[in-house]
């Protein structure tokens, strides 16, 4: 089963790299751009019997490796077919 796993900062968390390329963006002509925020997207193929299985597997992954909880959140979702 293919997953796409998308890890951003908490609401309130600063963000500099965000920052950092909102503050730069009208140097490179991109006006009007605001609330940049910079996350992490992870895609990983498992192996599990059925798709709560799989969600299980992903939560767990996500929430002891893939994220820091006390700062991130990461939201998940399947692959269709």
């Amino acid at each position: 089963m293919r997953v796409f796993i998308d890890v951003m900062l908490k609401d309130g968390i600063l963000d500099p790299q965000g920052k950092t390329v909102e503050d730069n963006l009208p140097s490179m002509g991109f006006e009007g751009v605001r609330g940049v925020r910079i996350g992490k997207h992870i895609e990983l193929d498992i192996e599990a019997t059925d798709r709560d299985a799989a969600a299980k597997q992903v939560e767990e992954m996500s929430s002891r490796l893939l994220s820091n909880p006390v700062i991130e959140d990461f939201t998940y979702r399947f692959e269709p077919g």
